[in-house]
C-alpha cells in the first residue's frame, strides 16, 4: 500500500510538471507569436488560439489513452506502428503538405497533421512489446534484425522528407532503450563506431546539412544569412540577464528571430524571464526525467516498465536537443520544447505519451 502511494504521489508530481510545461506554452506561444500573427494575418491571437485548441483535443487523447486497457496496446503495437509508418510514406506522395521546404505534413480536413510524432508513439510501444518478450543475449541477437531494419527503413523516409532531427530521436531513443534492455556494450561500441561515417556521409552529400555545421561551428561567418538565426537567439538569451524583461516585453519577437513561436521558443523566454526563470524551466525538465524513471523502476510488468522509460527517454531527447539548439551548443534540428513551442501535432502525442504512462500505473496497481 506504502509503494503504492509512494507511485501516485510521483505520478502526480510528473503530471504537475506536465501542466506547468503547458501553462509555459499558453503564455509564450502568445507573447511570441502575437506580433508576427498580426503583421501576417491581423490576429494576434491566432497561434495561442490553435496552441489551447492542440491542448483541448491532446486533454481528449490523454484521457482515451488512459482509458483503454493496456493489454490492447500491448497487442497491437505492430499495427501501430505499420499505420504510423505508412502515415509517414503517404507524406511523401502528392498528398504530402510541404513547410518551410520539407514535405512532413498531410492536410486532414484543413488542419495540419505530422505523422512522424506519432512514429515517435509507435516505435516506443513496439520497442516496449518486443523487449519485454525478448531477453537479449548474445545467443540471441539476430531477433534483432528485424526491428532494426524496420527502424532503418523509417530512418529512409524521414531522410527523404527531410526530417533528420526525428530521425535522431527516434534512433537515439531505441539505442537507449536498447542498453536499458542490457544489451552487449561491444554492441553499442559497433554501431556508434560504423553510424559516424554514415552520418558524416548524409550531411555531407547535402549543402543545406553541411551549412547547418558550419554555422554551427562560426554562426559568425554569416552573419546576416545561415547565421542570423543563432546569433539572435544568442541575443535574445543575452539581453534577459538575470531576472528577464518581462513577460510580453521581448525585442527579438519583433520579426527578428525567426521561428520565435516554435524551434526557438526558449530563446523568448530566457529574453523575457531571464536566466532564473530559464533555469527554473530546465530544472523543470530534469525533474520530469527524473520522475519518469522513478516511477518505472517501480513498476512490475516489464512492458510498462519499458514503455515508461522509452516515453520519457524520448520526451527528454527533445527537451535536451531543443535547449541545445537554442543556446548554440548543436546545429538546427527543427525540433521543438515539447508541450510550449506551438506546434499541435506534437502537442498532442506529448499528451497521449503521458496518458499511457498514466495507464501503465493503473495497469500495474
Amino acid at each position: 500500500m506504502f509503494e503504492e502511494q509512494r507511485l501516485r504521489y510521483d505520478l502526480c508530481i510528473l503530471l504537475l510538471i506536465t501542466a506547468t510545461f503547458m501553462t509555459f506554452g499558453v503564455i509564450f506561444v502568445y507573447s511570441s507569436s502575437s506580433f508576427y500573427a498580426f503583421e501576417k494575418m491581423q490576429q494576434p491571437f491566432f497561434y495561442v488560439k490553435k496552441q489551447l485548441f492542440g491542448i483541448m483535443i491532446g486533454a481528449l487523447g490523454f484521457w482515451l489513452t488512459k482509458k483503454i486497457p493496456l493489454q490492447i496496446f500491448k497487442q497491437t503495437t505492430f499495427f501501430i506502428l505499420l499505420i504510423a509508418t505508412i502515415l509517414t510514406a503517404i507524406t511523401m506522395t502528392p498528398l504530402g503538405f510541404k513547410v518551410h521546404g520539407s514535405q512532413r505534413w498531410l492536410n486532414l480536413a484543413g488542419f495540419l497533421f505530422q505523422p512522424s510524432e506519432l512514429l515517435k508513439i509507435a516505435i516506443v510501444l513496439h520497442m516496449s512489446s518486443f523487449l519485454s518478450r525478448k531477453k537479449l543475449t548474445d545467443k540471441n541477437l539476430t531477433t534483432l534484425i528485424p526491428i532494426l531494419g524496420l527502424i532503418g527503413c523509417i530512418s529512409i523516409i524521414l531522410l527523404k522528407q527531410p526530417d533528420f532531427g526525428c530521425m535522431v530521436t527516434i534512433c537515439t531513443t531505441t539505442m537507449i532503450m536498447l542498453f536499458i534492455a542490457n544489451l552487449p556494450i561491444r554492441y553499442f561500441v559497433g554501431a556508434v563506431a560504423s553510424s559516424v561515417p554514415l552520418i558524416f556521409i548524409l550531411i555531407y552529400t547535402q549543402p543545406y546539412r553541411w551549412q547547418r555545421i558550419v554555422t554551427y561551428l562560426n554562426p559568425w561567418q554569416d552573419p546576416q544569412g545561415s547565421g542570423f538565426q543563432i546569433i539572435q537567439a544568442l541575443i535574445a538569451e543575452g539581453s534577459g540577464g538575470v531576472w528577464g524583461n518581462g513577460i510580453a516585453q521581448s525585442k527579438q519577437k519583433f520579426l527578428y528571430l525567426p521561428m520565435q513561436h516554435t524551434d526557438f521558443i526558449f530563446a523568448i523566454i530566457a529574453e523575457e524571464i531571464g536566466f532564473i526563470g530559464s533555469s527554473l524551466l530546465i530544472i523543470l525538465c530534469i525533474l520530469f526525467v527524473w520522475f519518469g524513471f522513478r516511477i518505472s523502476w517501480k513498476l512490475k510488468d516489464q512492458f510498462s516498465v519499458f514503455l515508461v522509460q522509452g516515453i520519457t527517454t524520448m520526451i527528454s531527447l527533445q527537451f535536451i536537443i531543443n535547449l541545445f539548439v537554442a543556446t548554440g551548443l548543436a546545429p538546427t534540428k527543427g525540433i521543438g520544447l515539447p508541450f510550449i513551442s506551438y506546434g499541435n501535432t506534437a502537442l498532442v502525442c506529448n499528451m497521449l505519451m503521458i496518458g499511457l504512462i498514466v495507464n501503465a500505473v493503473q495497469d500495474n496497481y
